[in-house]
């Protein structure tokens, strides 16, 4: 499975030859540092750890600067990192560089992403409830309602959806086909929208449910 690190620049517009209009989201993959590689014989499993984007030594804890130094990594030290599973124990070696050529176009990605905070909300907005009427003695407009029963089981029921946090959780959007790839840049065009805000960090993965790229 190939995976990167990449962040949202925004939705842009692609045109295809015959005119037709595709909605893209603009993500940076890359470049990636192999920050660490683990083994099935060494750890108990295969995966790559690789370092995206850049931060000052003087902000990065003790443990991390020993860790990215076994990648030979002392002053441009990755933002961020995360590991990849993959199938069998990876080829590649300490400090090389992956970038967004490692995907072409018309493959499927898997883009996991943290969604925008929306801080506390009501029914309305978080379940897009209908809430009551305006007008003619109605008294609770964007309220819920009932939540539960009075003698049995004299309880609210789990799941019940109520008012509370919104968003600022991860979530990952499956199966978006990659429409353009400019290598050079580390740029890739994906149909579709992808979570979290401009600017965020996202990660991207050979789609799972998805066998060939058609």
């Amino acid at each position: 499975m190939k995976g990167l690190i990449g962040k949202k620049l925004g939705m842009s517009q692609v045109f295809d030859d015959s005119g037709k209009v595709t909605p893209v989201t603009v993500i940076q993959a890359g470049p990636c540092t192999v920050v660490d590689v683990m083994t099935k014989d060494r750890d108990g499993y295969s995966a790559i750890q690789l370092g995206f984007g850049n931060k000052k030594a003087k902000n990065v804890s003790k443990a991390m600067l020993g860790h990215f130094k076994k990648a030979n990594l002392k002053t441009e030290l990755p933002a961020v990192s995360r590991e990849f599973r993959t199938e069998k124990d990876p080829e590649v070696e300490l400090g090389s560089v992956i970038g967004a050529d490692a995907f072409e176009a018309d493959e499927f990605l898997d883009v996991t992403g943290t969604v925008k905070g929306r801080g506390f909300q009501g029914v309305v907005k978080r379940y897009n409830f209908g809430g009551g009427r305006y007008s003619h003695g109605g008294g609770w407009k964007r309220k819920p309602g009932s939540i539960g029963q009075c003698e049995f089981p004299g309880r609210v029921d789990k799941g019940k959806k109520m008012p509370g946090q919104m968003g600022n959780v991860r979530r990952t959007i499956q199966n978006l086909r990659i429409v353009r790839v400019m290598a050079e840049e580390n740029i890739l065009f994906v149909k579709g929208a992808v979570p979290g805000p401009v600017g965020g960090t996202v990660l991207l993965r050979s789609a799972i449910k998805k066998t060939n790229s058609k």
